[in-house]
């Protein structure tokens, strides 16, 4: 395997989950006690959610756990290998779908559900996930029950992986929007409903938008839903049954 100062130089960076070394510092007698990767993955994830990916650095996970930075190293070689840890450490809360008895439609909904929830939990896993080659423990259990589900549909083996990237990929943009938007609403100190009405006034306000906004107006009249909230749920649910029905017509094919 090539040295952390290698793998942090080449482009196609080894994932910590493929490197099974220990980190590259020779192990002594006085390296920090109270210390272990599971208490250093929980602190980064709880970091992460509180301050977001742009702010996290070893030095702030080092002051948050109360210990040098340097600390650190002896039990990651990069920011990039604890990343990683703290990505595949939330996959752990996925909910297992229902039972191999049960319906492929409850199993996919189930699982796209648990992973919209996912990523709007923790906002920093949609770059993260799009970035890094999710190896992880965790991750693989998710991917195991994705393509477990999909697999149930009958559809034909050469179909399966355009099933699961409209699937999984609807709900990866989904949710990552909806986790900006929320996260926007926040920053702004405004409800989410608040923030909505704000942009939709800021919007017809503008001469040049006013053709679009009309002519759209019978869609946003008719999509339901008493709160943004609401109307996500409704747009999420209906979008996902477009989805397994469009399963349901290629398999009857």
């Amino acid at each position: 395997m090539a040295s952390a100062a290698d793998r942090a130089k080449s482009p196609a960076r080894t994932s910590v989950w493929l490197d099974r070394r220990t980190p590259s510092r020779t192990r002594r007698t006085d390296q920090p006690t109270g210390l272990d990767r599971d208490r250093i993955t929980a602190a980064s994830v709880r970091l992460l959610d509180a301050e977001g990916l742009a702010k996290f650095s070893m030095r702030r996970l080092a002051a948050e756990l109360d210990v040098t930075a340097m600390s650190l190293y002896w039990y990651v070689d990069t920011k990039d290998d604890l990343l990683e840890l703290a990505l595949d450490s939330v996959y752990s809360e996925i909910e297992p779908p229902r039972g191999e008895n049960a319906h492929w439609h409850d199993r996919l909904r189930d699982l796209a559900t648990s992973y919209r929830e996912l990523l709007v939990r923790h906002r920093w896993v949609s770059p993260l996930a799009g970035h890094f080659l999710n190896v992880g423990p965790r991750s693989m259990l998710f991917s195991h029950a994705m393509q477990d589900a999909v697999r149930a549909t009958g559809l034909p083996l050469h179909q399966q992986t355009g099933a699961l990237s409209a699937v999984f990929q609807f709900v990866y943009g989904f949710g990552t929007i909806e986790a900006h938007f929320i996260q926007s609403s926040t920053e702004s100190g405004v409800s989410q409903d608040t923030y909505f009405r704000q942009a939709l006034g800021a919007i017809r306000s503008q001469p040049q938008f006013k053709e679009i906004v009309e002519s759209s107006q019978d869609l946003m009249d008719a999509r339901g839903g008493d709160t943004v909230e609401e109307m996500r749920d409704r747009d999420f649910t209906f979008a996902l049954d477009l989805l397994i029905a469009g399963i349901e017509a290629m398999r009857g094919r």
